[in-house]
């Protein structure tokens, strides 16, 4: 035991020696490892974040819920824009409709979406987006306050001037959050009460604009606002026991007998599931992976020969030491095992130098585009694991030449 810790000590001692004695060729082969880490830890950690981020996004979307739209939001050549632009919009009276002949369908709701003026005083917010949603929108979808309350049944049915404003907009309006509650703001001429705040949404890929809004109920907001110029869906959210697809083909039906189409006619609306959506995200993601790890491959076989030529070069360098040591004892397990650690610690060197620059880039990232990139433990063990990996198969070849080398050769050389 105490033997194969000196052995190890000794070999970490060369290989920082070796680290000072041949700068420029030890510094260009870490290169190879350390682009080789950055890129394949560097991606995972962008691209998982980013995933773990808009997943959670649809997950605020509703489970098990379709978005009914007269938009596709999965595009593609075979949805052009003219033909989806052509297609009615979602009406008010057809959650009703749909729900009556829908057997698959727990709740149903109508939002209009549209961008409005806010103003409080003397301070006004044209970019903020506006919601005219039903009472069935917390069913489907529940929202997360940070303070106050959603709409009550009363409000609704009255269309009371009353509304839920986003996190950002009652920071701008009232400095503190909290002191928005019962303040009057001005939208589109109309006062209206603030009841609720929303939670801190953050940066947001998809969904909703909660953090720059403020929430209307519908019979109010459609005083206030034409309907016809605003983003109409209908948001339907199925029985626990039903699947995403027996959902889409029971409101398929549906739908079909609201808008009175004929067998012959194609569909003039779009079931936007949120599950099928979510499993397109986790393959899109996969492939981002696939292509940084071979990007990270490449470099790391670029590493892994030069780390292979250092250990070469070491060996040479080194043969009447490994003759020495043979002729005094050393057995060739003891050589090869030395030479082994030696190409492992340039490798985790290597990869300390690729984890700092990923550590690097998502502090850099996160303050400039406030969004969490995170390293987790999972990828700093597989970081570990392949440089691990690349110095065993690096250090293999000359670690077995100088095990095999013949001492008095070796002596004389």
């Amino acid at each position: 035991m105490t033997k194969g810790l000196n052995i190890v000590i000794n070999s970490l001692k060369l290989s920082l020696k070796e680290l000072t004695v041949n700068k420029l060729r030890t510094a260009l082969s870490l290169t190879g490892i350390a682009f080789g880490i950055f890129c394949i830890i560097g991606v995972l950690a962008a691209v998982n974040s980013l995933e773990l981020n808009i997943q959670n996004e649809l997950k605020g979307l509703g489970s098990n819920t379709v978005y009914i739209d007269k938009w596709d939001y999965s595009g593609g050549p075979d949805k052009p824009y003219w033909k989806l632009r052509a297609r009615p919009a979602m009406k008010a009276e057809e959650a009703g409709l749909v729900k009556e002949r829908s057997s698959a369908l727990q709740h149903i709701s109508f939002l209009m979406e549209l961008n409005g003026p806010i103003s409080y005083e003397n301070f006004e917010n044209t970019g903020s987006t506006v919601y005219g949603v039903t009472e069935s929108q917390m069913d489907i979808q529940p929202l997360h306050f940070y303070t106050g309350r959603f709409f009550s049944p009363n409000e609704f049915k009255a269309g009371s001037p009353v509304g839920i404003i986003g996190y950002k907009n009652a920071e701008d309006f009232f400095g503190n959050p909290e002191r928005a509650m019962g303040k009057q703001v001005t939208v589109k001429g109309r006062k209206v009460t603030i009841i609720g705040v929303l939670k801190k949404d953050g940066v947001n890929f998809i969904g909703w604009k909660f953090d720059n809004c403020i929430m209307l109920s519908y019979n109010f907001c459609r005083q206030i606002f034409n309907e016809d110029n605003s983003h109409t869906v209908l948001i339907a959210k199925g029985y626990p026991n039903v699947t995403p697809d027996a959902l889409v083909q029971d409101l398929k039906g549906a739908m079909r007998q609201v808008r009175r189409l004929s067998p012959t006619q194609e569909d003039n609306f779009s079931l936007n599931s949120v599950q099928a959506f979510s499993a397109a995200i986790t393959d899109f993601f996969s492939v981002l992976n696939i292509i940084g790890s071979i990007i990270g491959g490449i470099s790391l076989i670029v590493g892994l020969f030069g780390i292979a030529n250092i250990m070469f070069v070491t060996v040479k360098e080194r043969t009447s030491v490994i003759g020495l040591k043979k002729a005094i004892g050393a057995k060739k397990g003891s050589i090869l095992f030395e030479f082994l650690v030696e190409a492992i610690v340039l490798c985790l060197l290597g990869g300390a130098f690729g984890l700092l620059m990923v550590f690097a880039g998502t502090v850099i990232s996160t303050r400039m585009l406030n969004f969490p990139i995170f390293i987790s433990i999972p990828m700093l063990i597989i970081s570990i694991v392949i440089c691990v990996s690349v110095g065993i198969l690096a250090g293999i070849f000359p670690a077995s030449r100088a095990a095999r080398l013949d001492p008095v050769v070796a002596i004389r050389s």
